[in-house]
Parts: C-alpha cells; structure tokens; sequence
C-alpha cells in the first residue's frame, strides 16, 4: 500500500532498525533522550574507559587534543584489527555517554578507538578565531589522514550528530579516495538537513530545554574566544541569542565563511550530496528524534546520474530519540546501539 498522502515514505526496515524496541515504561523521544544522555548505564557492568591524550598542532598553528582509549583489552598480540574513530556532536567530548558506549564496544572487541575532539572542545580554548561548525569536512578530513597515517590501516569512522554531518560531508568531498582512508562511515542522529533541525530545536520545548542546554557552554566559550580576539563579533547580539540560529548567526557562520545562518545550514548540510559517497555509509535516525524531524530524513538510497546507487544504509526505527536507543531492564544501558553499529561498519550490509 502507497503512503498516504502527505505522509513521508519510510526506507523498508532491516537489521537492528527493525528489531530495536525502545523500553515500554520510557515512552518519546524527550524521555528516551534525555535518560540516555543523563540516567542510562554507559558501561553495563564493565570500567569507564581510560584516556590517553595526544595534542596535535593543526597546520594553520592551532591545535587539537585526541583521546585514545588506554589499554584496550586485546588478548591477543598484534596490531587490533580495526581502529575506530568517533566524531562527537554539538559540545560533546570523550565524557560524553555514547563515547563511553562505544569505547566499552571496542573494548571488547579488542579495536583501538579514538575520540579526536573539535577545536574547544577538549576543555580548554583553542587559539584561532575559530572553533568548528557542522560541515567542518576539511578538519574531519586532516584528522582522519593523520590516523590513517598512524595505524596504517584504513579506519572505521562514526559521527555522532554534529559529527556525523561533518563526516558525511568529508567522505562527500573525499568521493572515491575515501576508501583509502576509511573502510566504512556511519553517522548517528545526524541532522543532515540542518536546516529542518536548527527549526526544529528553536521551537517549544526543545527551545526551553535543548537549545537552553547547548547555549548554555557555547555562548561561555564564544566570550572567551572574544576575549582573545577583540571585536571578532557583536558581543551585546550573542549575548542576546535565544536560539541556536540566532548564535550561529552572530559567531559560527560568519567565524567560518558563511554569510549567514541560512547559507551556513543550507552548504554545510549533508543531505543534499548523499549520491556523492563512495565508501560505505549508515544514516541511522529515530523517527521520533526531538529535533531531527522524521520529514526531513532520506526516504530512500540515493541514485547517481548513471542511475546506480549510492552504498548508503539508512536505518531509521521508530523510537529511541537523539542519540538515545536505550535499551535492556531497568535501568536500561546503552550498548545495544554502538555494538549494533560497530557490527556494521565491520561488514557494512548496504542497498
């Protein structure tokens, strides 16, 4: 049966999209993000992970800090067999839940995992007048060729919101050398139509709540670079912003060659270049996400000009919010999701 009118046509389900089940007393998205982010277990009985950090000078003289998982549990001698990379989202780090998600998967499979932080996000400023934004593929791009470099093997790369825009966006641009750096992509609760999610989190709720909550360590951060580098911007105007459009309009477009908000969203968004990919790429979206509107993700495997497709899979289950999809009793943890995505980029099933 055809969708009904109006109705956006979902991709058929498949693989853990559709056996995942949100648990039945953590009803919506709201409650099925914010007790992922805040309530959830990272680690479902196994140690924290433990960092070992590498600060890189960036070649336009800045720097960056990259944790690396310290020790990670290989039983057996010689290099791992996959080395995974995390991009994280809008002001996330190593700290954050689903870091610790997916360092406890790589753990247990013996992989070597690394969490290269965006410019600022490390805990402490970065240099430039600058700090990073959702189509930064240039800086995904220089960090992955340095690990690639490194491990001498290509990587496996996931990108959590943000990131995962971002990393999109670099195997767009990267096309078919890509796959020299990377053997697959995955991006998780990416708004990879920034446009439809910076409308979407500026209304209601998720005004009050996530956009209170994001603002509330960027706008800090934007301060002090302006501190570093006075009249880099309209201090009264970002001490104003209510919303992320009107920050991005104030510091991050115009910080990184946007002209405004709209040409910021509407170049850096991923969504329009899917057909450009030509390595391995998972979308996995919950439909009921707060503020990535199931109207705004791709309802089917992009087509290139020659009419085949592009190696995209795109998981899109009906519940489990924004980077959330916990699972398991009570208290419910959050492993389920990273170990269902590392499965994939380890033999990446695509249309």
């Amino acid at each position: 049966m055809p969708p009904a009118p109006g109705r956006p046509r979902r991709p058929e389900r498949t693989g853990w999209a559709a056996a995942y089940r949100a648990p039945a007393w953590l009803p919506g998205g709201n409650a099925q993000t914010i007790w992922a982010a805040k309530v959830a277990r990272r680690f479902d009985g196994v140690a924290p992970p433990r960092w070992k950090r590498e600060r890189w000078n960036t070649p336009d003289g800045d720097f960056v800090d990259v944790d690396h998982l310290d020790d990670a549990g290989r039983r057996k001698p010689g290099p791992p067999p996959h080395h995974l990379v995390l991009f994280h989202g809008l002001e996330g780090s190593s700290a954050s839940a689903y870091a610790h998600g997916f360092a406890a998967v790589a753990r247990e499979r013996g992989w070597a995992f690394s969490v290269p932080h965006f410019r600022g996000c490390s805990g402490e400023p970065n240099l430039l007048p600058r700090a990073y934004h959702s189509g930064d593929f240039e800086e995904v791009g220089w960090m992955l060729a340095r690990l690639r470099a490194q491990h001498g093997a290509p990587l496996l790369a996931v990108g959590i919101s943000l990131g995962g825009n971002a990393l999109l966006r670099w195997a767009q641009e990267a096309g078919a050398s890509a796959a020299a750096v990377a053997g697959a992509v995955a991006a998780v609760s990416s708004p990879v139509d920034l446009t439809a999610a910076g409308e979407a989190i500026g209304r209601g709720f998720n005004r009050l709540v996530y956009s209170r909550m994001f603002l509330a360590t960027m706008k800090p951060k934007a301060l002090a670079k302006l501190a570093q580098h006075p009249k880099l911007f309209d201090e009264a105007r970002l001490r104003a912003a209510r919303s992320l459009a009107e920050f991005d309009n104030v510091f991050t477009a115009p910080l990184h060659g946007f002209r405004d908000t709209a040409d910021y969203w509407a170049r850096a968004s991923a969504k329009p270049h899917l057909a450009a990919l030509r390595v391995p790429a998972l979308l996995l979206n919950a439909r009921n996400d707060p503020f990535v509107p199931a109207a705004s993700l791709p309802r089917e495997v992009p087509r290139r000009a020659d009419g085949t497709r592009a190696p995209v899979a795109l998981w899109q289950p009906d519940h489990g919010g924004h980077v959330g999809f916990p699972s398991g009793p009570f208290p419910t943890h959050l492993r389920a999701m990273p170990a269902a995505v590392c499965r994939w980029l380890a033999a990446p099933q695509v249309a």
